[in-house]
């Protein structure tokens, strides 16, 4: 990795084109090792609120599909919380097997209806990204979704982000509005921010 490419924009340009790279089966090997140092790192309680997003597959975003569906299964008492945007901001529903999803224009699948979650009693939220360093910086789609709704999140809230690649050494254009997170899981490790 060069280290002169320290910026967002840079950063979201060479990891999107990165992924977009990955061959299938790299894909899915990477999405099955990040699901397992989920599972065997994360302790998922009873009554849990787990936020997931749902991957945008053009862009070969981590599978979250498999974490869903298997919290879903071994620790149904725990709740799934998915997002949809409305008034240019997250807004999380509770996700139920019979919701209906449906695209939205950035080609994002989210629930059309359901219970809205409170953001300030999710537990653990998965967090998509692009690309991040090893302060705990994290580069998206530079919407800012993420942040604002973090910011609402409790403080003893675990915000992990998934990734496919490793971190780049630092991110130089943070600001006051981006939130860290507090770990990140790539195919590799976990790591704790």
């Amino acid at each position: 990795m060069n280290c002169l490419i320290v910026t967002k924009s840079e950063l979201r340009k060479l990891y999107l084109q990165k992924r977009l790279s990955l061959s299938d089966e790299e894909y899915g090997s990477y999405n099955l090792q990040i699901s397992d140092l989920f599972f065997s790192n994360f302790v998922i309680a009873s009554k849990d609120i787990i936020h997931s997003y749902i991957p945008i597959e053009k862009n070969k975003e981590p599978n979250t599909w498999l974490i869903i569906n298997r919290i879903k299964m071994d620790y149904p008492a725990a709740h799934i919380s998915i997002p949809r945007v409305k008034n240019n901001q997250l807004e999380n529903l509770y996700f139920e097997e019979s919701d209906v999803l449906k695209i939205n224009s950035w080609d994002i699948l989210e629930p059309t209806q359901g219970e809205i979650t409170p953001n300030n009693k999710i537990d653990l939220v998965l967090i998509p990204l692009l690309a991040f360093d090893k302060a705990g910086n994290r580069v998206g789609y530079g919407k800012g979704f993420y942040d604002q709704f973090l910011k609402e999140c409790s403080p003893t809230c675990k915000r992990v982000g998934l990734s496919f690649f490793e971190p780049t050494e630092r991110i130089d254009d943070i600001n006051q509005y981006d939130v860290k997170l507090t770990h990140c899981i790539s195919p590799e490790r976990v790591y704790t921010f």
